[in-house]
């Protein structure tokens, strides 16, 4: 591992890293959430990605890659309550259906959300901005920092894995 003064890999850069910039990052993620353990607990999170790859990060980058891992596992955690809350209000509004149904219905839900809890991140988080919040494909590429046509490609894979482990869609 490289020791040199400027590498992430250092404590003491990875320490100053840690105490000049989570507060802030903390700060951003709970104005988004409301809450503070999740804010907390998605801090702690983005900041052991930048450990695990510190060796890929310089350290004028580390700051704007750890904001980026924030978000994006804040918007991860949104989506899956968003899923999650769409398909409860669903079922909460029919209840004159036979209990038959209802068991289906919910074995269906389970089954969704276990193939897109099993989908890389990258795909899951592309499926989830364009189905959930609707966006485009340029604005995914943009939020990912990837290529569109790398997008069309998550996209294409996510599809496939959901049809392949869910009969029916």
């Amino acid at each position: 591992m490289d020791t040199k003064e400027n590498n992430v890999c250092n404590e003491q850069v990875y320490n100053m890293l840690f105490n000049s910039n989570s507060k802030t990052i903390f700060n951003y993620i709970y104005y988004k959430y409301g809450n503070e353990e999740k804010a907390y607990d998605t801090v702690q999170e983005a900041f052991i990605k930048l450990w695990e790859n510190c060796t890929k990060v310089t350290p004028e980058k580390a700051k704007a890659y750890v904001y980026t891992i924030a978000n994006n596992l804040y918007l991860n955690i949104i989506k899956a309550e968003k899923v999650r809350l769409k398909y409860a209000s669903k079922s909460l509004a029919i209840s004159n259906e036979s209990p038959e149904f209802l068991l289906e219905e919910k074995q269906f839900h389970e089954k969704l959300e276990n193939a897109l809890n099993a989908l890389p991140e990258n795909q899951r988080t592309t499926f989830l901005l364009n189905r959930i919040d609707s966006k485009k494909y340029a604005e995914i590429a943009i939020i990912e920092g990837v290529s569109i046509k790398a997008i069309e490609k998550r996209m294409h894979l996510a599809l496939k894995t959901l049809r392949e482990k869910i009969d029916g869609i």
